[in-house]
């Protein structure tokens, strides 16, 4: 049973990551800005430096509001 909720909250995971790009692509084609890529940059950054360092922004807040889940990338 809690592997199954693991796996639902690798897939929210995925989903915010996955909207977050789409956003800022989304944003660029909208507005010819492209300092909207800018936050596309930030969060590839973020998942690229993720394994070094043991931190996700996305998994701090999903550890937060799924606490009965086991805790992923939370930095140990």
């Amino acid at each position: 049973m809690n592997a199954q909720k693991n796996i639902l909250k690798v897939r929210a995971h995925d989903a915010i990551v996955g909207l977050l790009y789409l956003i800022s692509v989304g944003l660029t084609l909208y507005t010819s800005n492209l300092d909207f890529l800018w936050i596309a940059v930030g969060v590839g950054g973020l998942q690229i430096i993720s394994p070094i360092t043991k931190f996700c922004p996305v998994y701090f807040i999903l550890n937060k509001l799924m606490p009965e889940t086991d805790p992923m990338q939370n930095g140990k």
